[in-house]
């Protein structure tokens, strides 16, 4: 569980980042996920955008994401969405918040 502190410093460090996918009218399927996942083990920190085409509620999906992933759902600004997740790989730099 992040605080608020740890959460703060992961949306600026978000803010800087480019979204690495959307989420369209599929919504959350099982190949999102995985890429999801593999990114997310590479980078620790990602963003997604949800496309305003998709029936989802950008929050929600947030919220279902993070849970597939194991990850924290750091934040929800407009349709944009970032997780954070410690990768296991000794070999990843990990992000210092």
């Amino acid at each position: 569980m992040l605080t608020s502190k740890q959460r703060s410093n992961l949306r600026s460090i978000a803010a800087k980042i480019e979204p690495i996918t959307q989420v369209g009218k599929l919504g959350v399927n099982e190949s999102l996920i995985e890429s999801l996942d593999k990114a997310i083990e590479k980078r620790e920190l990602i963003k997604v955008t949800v496309l305003e085409n998709s029936e989802l509620v950008p929050k929600d999906a947030g919220f279902e994401i993070a849970e597939k992933l194991s990850a924290e759902f750091v934040c929800a600004t407009g349709r944009k969405l970032v997780f954070y997740r410690k990768s296991k790989n000794p070999k990843v730099e990990h992000l210092e918040f």
